[in-house]
């Protein structure tokens, strides 16, 4: 099976995002109302998604509405905001593979100021660090960096790094440390996560490589709060791997391994994404196929977790999810089901309630607010 059959196959859907943008009141009821973007794949799937399409969600009621979109944007696979969050920056998950700005300087109204090839293939993730965009290539086992212009639009190409192995690589992920020194990237094909340090002429440089178990295929992070440690998600193995995290000197060490699966043992389980409560309480990890968000308790500032539980997500193949704003609500891209469901969440145990769809989508991935 080729690489790209190979997540259409896990995906057996698509891919796509919702992310948050600025707050705007409602008018008529004068509750707080959120601008989304809400993307998906356009080019396989059945039925394909949509593309690039904006919305609303109301605080109040947690409703999603889709209110527009944008044509000519395929694939779009993953968000990243600029620093002053007037551009959002979407992945193009093909081969070859590209980003593209759009202007939210009005956020119901976005504007695509221009598009980039990323010289890898399927981009899947992307994060924006100082005045460089990097993405994680999926496709070809790779990390580009780009520069960014003063106006937002993406620049060239500054540097491009393969990640070898005894399997093909399929760089994953791409992100800051909480330092805003270090770039991190999580491979599934090596099984490993690379640290690198960038300098001012956007070229990367390897500090660290740390191999993980075999076949764990690491898929995404998410660091605690304190920047002390991460919370590494196995796509393979159904682990979550805790990591220490040394920022002086750029490098991790590997330490707790536990199952997001608690005791169950569904026939087929490959999660999809992580994240931690903004307190740094409790950590979350969808199951695609058990199709459920496992929670964590965090203990010992964040050295260990503990498995609490598993709740359902309301649909088949929850691909993404995240907190909204207030962090009462999950809301979780069922990607073979092609819906985003909300879930209550109470802040202060961490639990979750029943699932309720608000909105579909067709080939939905991502959800998160910014």
């Amino acid at each position: 099976m080729t690489d790209l059959n190979r997540r259409r196959f896990l995906g057996a859907a698509g891919v796509g995002g919702l992310m948050v943008a600025t707050g705007i009141p409602a008018s008529a009821q004068g509750r707080l109302v959120s601008t989304v973007y809400i993307g998906s794949y356009t080019s396989w799937g059945n039925p394909p998604g949509p593309g690039f399409q904006v919305g609303t969600v109301d605080s109040a009621t947690g409703k999603l509405t889709i209110t527009s979109g944008v044509s000519g944007i395929p694939d779009p696979s993953w968000f990243a905001y600029s620093r002053d969050g007037r551009v959002v920056y979407t992945t193009i998950e093909t081969n070859p593979g590209k980003v593209t700005a759009l202007s939210i300087a009005d956020p119901q109204r976005p504007r695509v100021l221009n598009s980039v090839n990323v010289n890898g293939a399927g981009p899947t993730h992307a994060t924006v660090h100082g005045k460089y965009l990097l993405t994680a290539n999926y496709t070809s086992g790779s990390v580009s960096v780009l520069s960014l212009q003063a106006d937002g639009k993406v620049g060239r190409v500054t540097d491009v790094v393969t990640h070898t192995g005894s399997r093909a690589a399929h760089a994953h992920q791409v992100v800051s440390d909480p330092s805003g020194r270090w770039i991190v990237a999580v491979d599934l094909g090596t099984d490993s996560v690379y640290v690198y340090g960038i300098d001012n002429a956007g070229k990367l440089k390897l500090n660290q490589q740390l191999p993980l178990a075999a076949g764990l295929g690491p898929r995404h992070l998410t660091f605690h709060p304190n920047g002390r440690f991460a919370y590494v998600l196995g796509e393979l193995r159904s682990e979550v791997t805790v990591l220490a995290w040394d920022a002086a000197a750029g490098k991790f060490t590997a330490g707790q391994v536990i199952s997001t699966l608690g005791g169950a043992t569904p026939p087929e389980n490959y999660p999809g994404e992580i994240q931690i409560s903004p307190d740094g309480r409790f950590v979350y990890a969808t199951n695609r196929g058990h199709d459920s968000l496992a929670q964590f308790t965090v203990c010992e500032t964040g050295k260990t977790l503990t498995f609490v539980s598993t709740t359902p997500t309301g649909g088949s193949w929850p691909r993404h999810f995240t907190f909204d704003p207030a962090g009462t609500r999950v809301y979780v891209s069922n990607q073979r089901a092609g819906t985003i469901n909300v879930l209550p969440r109470d802040p202060r145990t961490g639990t979750l309630g029943g699932s309720a769809v608000t909105a579909k989508v067709n080939n939905v991935g991502i959800v998160s607010f910014k």
